[in-house]
């Protein structure tokens, strides 16, 4: 495992020196930027932090990772690969790091994903090259994908309609972590608040008759995105029918995500979606999703967004009328979608040639 993780930086290393040119420097801070550089590796500590306690500066003849004495070993014995260099600093002195930068720096322009005064942003080949992933991020994903959709299924299948919100997004991380990943956003809605808010984070309210889990998962920095429902008594012929409706939505999202498609032309698709479904205002009621990766959102779609999918990019779209959502994580390929997020315990229904999850009865 350690040897492919360091064939993979070693082709990152090439890449990123082709794109940035000779005498040139890149300052990688980010949480996502980390995992990428460092084939899976974990930068953070605070999970809700979008940097970590440790950076990756390429120079023309090295690779780096800078971080504090706290934190190197544990770096060191379980997050790197092969191919780092890492620079110790000592954790009461921050002010080290830029000292550490200007040697590393030797004066030559530093290009950085977050920069600081004096320092260039990220060239977009740069950015594109982060979001189309290789086969072995495709493996990764593909590990990440199914573990959270089986700690969502778990979850689901435990709850019980006296729980509180609080208590179903609890199980949700609690299985998620269990399983290895970081519950970057849980949010759980009962019958009631699930019908009122797009975003319902999680309250003492009890779930009632059926409820909404939602999962941002991360594992070796890549995000899998789900959301599923839970029915604890039958649901009505007008609840049947706005899930049926906003899987459809869907469905032209999904059939629209082909290499080569515009997100601008995606956003265009669900649209025209809910307006043949009677649902004009509804795209204006809560983003549609995009790209996602190493961000939970890499892109989100609007008219304003230019950016052309291609194979290797994965896709979360999560269409959404009150009272009904749907939403799970796909990768682009030259021949279709592949859902990284599909539990095969799971009940679904084929909309468009893609199994598509119904509400799961209980």
């Amino acid at each position: 495992m350690n040897v492919a993780r360091a064939t993979e930086v070693s082709l990152k290393l090439q890449l990123v020196r082709d794109v940035i040119g000779p005498r040139r420097v890149l300052r990688l801070k980010g949480i996502d930027w980390f995992a990428w550089m460092t084939a899976g590796g974990a930068s953070e500590v605070l999970l809700a932090a979008e940097t970590g306690i440790a950076e990756v500066v390429i120079t023309e003849g090295g690779a780096y990772v800078v971080t504090n004495d706290i934190e190197a070993q544990r770096l060191m014995d379980e997050q790197l690969p092969e191919g780092f260099e890492v620079r110790i600093l000592p954790w009461a002195y921050p002010s080290q790091r830029q000292v550490v930068m200007r040697e590393l720096a030797q004066g030559m322009p530093v290009l950085s994903d977050r920069p600081e005064e004096g320092e260039r942003e990220l060239p977009m080949p740069l950015l594109t090259a982060k979001m189309a992933l290789t086969p072995p991020e495709i493996h990764r994903y593909q590990e990440v994908g199914l573990l959270a959709a089986q700690a969502m299924t778990e979850t689901l299948k435990q709850a019980r309609p006296d729980w509180t919100e609080l208590q179903l997004s609890g199980a949700g991380a609690a299985a998620l972590l269990t399983r290895g990943l970081a519950p970057a956003l849980v949010m759980a809605a009962g019958e009631r608040r699930l019908r009122l808010y797009r975003h319902p984070m999680p309250t003492s309210e009890p779930l009632g008759g059926c409820a909404m889990l939602v999962f941002c998962a991360r594992g070796f920095g890549l995000y899998a995105n789900l959301t599923r429902f839970v029915a604890f008594r039958p649901l009505a012929p007008e609840q049947e029918l706005l899930h049926r409706q906003v899987r459809e939505v869907e469905a032209h999202a999904l059939e629209a995500s082909r290499p080569g498609a515009s997100l601008h032309e995606v956003y265009r698709e669900l649209a025209s979606a809910y307006a043949a479904a009677g649902y004009e205002q509804a795209i204006r009621e809560h983003h549609q999703g995009g790209v996602t990766g190493y961000l939970s959102r890499e892109l989100l779609a609007s008219p304003e967004v230019p950016d052309r999918l291609a194979a290797g990019m994965a896709v979360a779209w999560n269409p959404s009328i009150t009272g009904a959502k749907v939403e799970d994580t796909f990768l682009v390929t030259e021949s279709g979608l592949l859902n990284l997020t599909l539990d095969p315990a799971w009940p679904t229904v084929p909309v468009a040639e893609l199994e598509r999850p119904l509400v799961l009865q209980r």
